[in-house]
Formats: C-alpha cells, structure tokens, sequence
C-alpha cells in the first residue's frame, strides 16, 4: 500500500505538468515556447549546428593562412568552415540568430537551404534576411503564429508619422504599411478571403494618425459608410467619385504650387506650420471604377481612370496616397488599369479563385510568390502574401477586428478628422451613436390623460 502511494506522489504531479504542457501547447502557445520550445531548439542548435550547416552545403574551404595554422600549429584535421554565429537570441516567438558569412557564400544560398534548416532544428518556419552586407539573420518561428495572431507590442525599425501596423508576418513581425515608403497600395482577394479585414485593420490604424481619410465605396458606402466619423471625403457612386477624384487632382496641383513657392520636391520638406496634411484615399471595388453599363458612361469612366494615374505617378511628393482593394484587377477592366497598377508599389494578395489573378497582382514584382498565393487555404480567412517592388514577400495575417471595435475606434478619433476646405462638400454626415438595445430611458413617459 505504501508503494502505492508512493507512485501515486510521483506520478500525480508529473501528469499536472505533463497536462499542463499538453494545454498551453494547444492554447498558450507562447508560454509553451518560452518555458519548453525555446531551450530544446536552443539545445539542438548549438550540438549540432557545424554538422547542420555542413550536409547542407553552406559550408567553405577555409583560408590558406587558417587552413596552415591548423594543420601546422593546432595539428588538427582542416575542416570546411560554416557561416560564424555572431549573436542569437531568444523572442516570444522564435529565435534570432545572426550570421556572419564567409567569402564564398551569399544570402541567397542561405535562403535557397531554409526548408533544410527548418527540419533539421524542429521549428516550424526560418526566414532569412539580409541585415547589411556579409550579415544575414536566421528569424526561426517555434510555432504557427498565423494560427492565432497576436501583433507584437514593440515594432524594431518602424518609426514615423505614417506608419500602421496592419498584419502578422509568419517570422514574427509586424506587417506595416509605412505610406513614406511605400506610397501606393493594391489589395487583392475573392469573396471571404479577408480583403475586408485587412481593410478594416488599416482604417482603424489610421484613424489614429493626424490624416485625412478619403473613401471612395461605389457600393453605395455599404462597407466604409460605417467609418463616416472619421472621413474627410466620402463617394458612394461613380458620379460622386468621379468628381471626388477632380477635386483630389486639382489639390494635388495646389500643393505643387505650394513646393513650388518654397522651392522644395517634397511635402515633408516643408515647414510644419504650413505643410498640408497628408490624406489617403482608399478606393473600395476598383472594377466599380472601370466598368460601365452603356456607352454615355465612357466619358466619365475615362476621366475617373486618368485621374487615378494622375495621382498614382505625381501624388506622392505632395502627400496623397492610394490603397486600391478588388477581387481582380489586369488589363481586363479596361483601359489604363496596367498602367495604374504600375504606380501600385505595394502588394498584399489574398486566397483568389484563378491563377491569372494572382499572378496579376504580384507576379510582375515577386515571381516565386505566385505557388505561396494559389496555396493559401479557404478555412484560413485574412491570410494573405505581401511583396514590394525589391522582389521580397512574406506570408502575412491580420488579425479579427468586428466591424463594431472599428467603428468605435473611428468614433474615438473623430477630433483628429482634418478639415480641408475642397473636400467639404463630399463630407459625409455622420449618425448619431445608436442606443443599446437594453438601455432604458433616462425620463419615464407621462401620458396627457388618465
């Protein structure tokens, strides 16, 4: 009996930890990481990384001065060298280790091995980034962090005024959408792929932000009417956004006179008193844009286009940017949709219904992302693959945000909505709060007679 008890005391506690383990694996999976993951990868990267680095050819002949002073001096075999490890360290995600490459190798091979490297150390992804020349990082992720996203508090290298962390990359780091860098946006995706939330998140990320926030929703404002509070300009049918988009034109040629008087190329080089503020026009179903019914449409849809390109080529400078969502977008839709695309640098591609698709959208900046958008699961909403005009992309997911929670973030920074004189007549009016449903009156009705 004693001996019974005595197993029961070991084993009772072990099964708490093991169970314990088993849930924050399954539900806590950063806590998992931290506490298990992290010093088990930690381990097995250090035992074997020299024979890791070796089978997987990232390895080199070392010097000849090296290879004489091991052989004659240290009166050692002379082995091939692999990339020196020059700091590793841990996040609540993945490890960071970066790598110093010797002659011989490039970042490319590095990248062309990630898939080796990954099952070779028992983690669930390793992108490779190039920090400056000779150095790469090793981003390893213990875990699927697109599964359950959670953004990062902190973001390295992310500061400026326009600068909205949208999504979730899968090494770890935010996703964001810095307008000084990137200018203009076009966003892709079929019907629920998560087109909507990646929009959603952007507009209550800038609605944060000192900017004007121009909605053009040929969809009579079914999806950003809710976000009146917070727009300067808001266009619901192709009329109203054919002449929103001639006001945005002729104040674009305003704020060019305005560099020109202080003989300066760019907004930002103003001074601050009298430097415009910037806006950002996000362009709902672009195909509502292009496409007409008869002929007399033509016209209009030849001028709105025209204006778009305008914008696209010259409005950077003066502080107006583009973020372009449709579920397709080529040359199918007519006149001037290639070149407005061009002016598109960046690119954030849902789960679509086509090859061509996909391919429209980010296969002229980023080839080898084309099999990452056409695998992209229908039971995973918001996933997405993001690539810029370097050539580089990366497996990105936004995170749930109700139309509700967006909504009121709108509300709360309805004071920063900027007031520009040539978009007043396309401000739209904003509804009162609705009451709660449970909410009762603040005064009882009395009836005028018994």
């Amino acid at each position: 009996m004693s001996d019974l008890s005595s197993v029961l005391e070991i084993a009772a506690p072990l099964a708490g930890v093991g169970g314990g383990l088993g849930y924050a694996k399954a539900r806590a999976p950063r806590v998992y990481w931290s506490l298990v993951g992290m010093p088990v990868t930690l381990g097995r990267f250090s035992f074997t990384y020299r024979a890791t680095m070796d089978v997987c050819g990232l390895t080199v002949r070392p010097s000849a001065l090296r290879a004489f002073l091991v052989r004659n001096v240290a009166r050692r075999e002379v082995l091939p060298v692999p990339p020196k490890v020059r700091r590793v360290r841990g996040t609540s995600t993945g490890l960071r280790v970066t790598l110093r490459l010797p002659a011989g190798l490039e970042p490319a091979d590095v990248a062309a091995a990630s898939e080796r490297l990954r099952h070779a150390w028992g983690v669930h992804s390793v992108n490779v980034v190039e920090t400056k020349p000779g150095f790469v990082e090793l981003r390893m992720t213990g875990y699927d962090v697109l599964k359950r996203v959670r953004m990062p508090r902190r973001r390295r290298g992310s500061s400026g005024s326009l600068v909205v962390p949208v999504a979730m990359r899968d090494d770890g780091t935010a996703f964001v959408r810095d307008y000084r860098k990137v200018p203009h946006g076009l966003t892709l995706g079929s019907n629920q792929s998560g087109k909507s939330m990646f929009q959603r998140n952007l507009i209550a990320g800038l609605a944060r932000l000192p900017v004007g926030l121009i909605g053009i929703d040929c969809k009579r404002g079914v999806e950003q009417g809710r976000f009146a509070p917070r727009l300067s300009a808001l266009a619901t049918t192709p009329d109203e956004a054919s002449e929103l988009l001639a006001v945005l034109v002729g104040e674009m040629e305003e704020r060019f006179t305005l560099l020109a008087d202080h003989q300066v190329s760019d907004v930002w080089e103003l001074p601050e008193k009298v430097r415009p503020v910037p806006l950002v026009v996000l362009v709902d179903e672009v195909a509502e844009l292009f496409l007409v019914s008869a002929r007399k449409d033509e016209e209009r849809r030849d001028r709105m286009v025209t204006s778009l390109i305008r914008l696209g080529q010259m409005a950077r400078a003066v502080g107006i940017y583009l973020e372009i969502c449709g579920q397709r977008f080529g040359s199918d839709l007519g006149k001037g949709a290639t070149s407005l695309r061009a002016q598109l640098t960046g690119r954030v591609v849902h789960r679509v219904n086509d090859k061509q698709t996909a391919e429209m959208g980010i296969a002229d900046i980023a080839p080898k992302a084309v099999p990452a958008v056409t695998s992209i699961a229908p039971d995973r909403p918001g996933v997405a693959v993001a690539g810029d005009s370097s050539g580089g992309w990366s497996r990105i997911r936004t995170p749930e945000l109700t139309p509700a929670e967006a909504v009121a973030i709108c509300r709360e920074f309805t004071h920063l909505t900027p007031d520009v004189p040539a978009l007043a007549l396309f401000r739209p009016a904003v509804r009162p709060e609705p009451m709660p449903a449970d909410s009762t009156p603040l005064a009882r009705p009395v009836p005028l007679t018994d």
